[in-house]
């Protein structure tokens, strides 16, 4: 079992990405249908896309969650 990234920080940005968890829209709809293989990917992107959001905004980044 794959846990959800969601950390209840629940906004999406102007390209339709979770500024909480780094997943986009269509990865929250599709969350409970989704292997647990394609969960793994899932959160390997939404991490990559994290870090591009903290690297991009110094000012105020979020802390990643491991």
């Amino acid at each position: 079992m794959v846990d959800s990234p969601c950390v209840k920080i629940c906004e999406l940005d102007q390209d339709g990405v979770c500024v909480g968890c780094g997943r986009t829209r269509a990865e929250i709809a599709g969350w409970m249908s989704m292997s647990d293989a394609q969960k793994v990917q899932v959160v390997e992107r939404a991490h990559k896309r994290k870090r591009a959001m903290c690297a991009s905004d110094k000012s105020n980044p979020e802390p990643l969650i491991a």
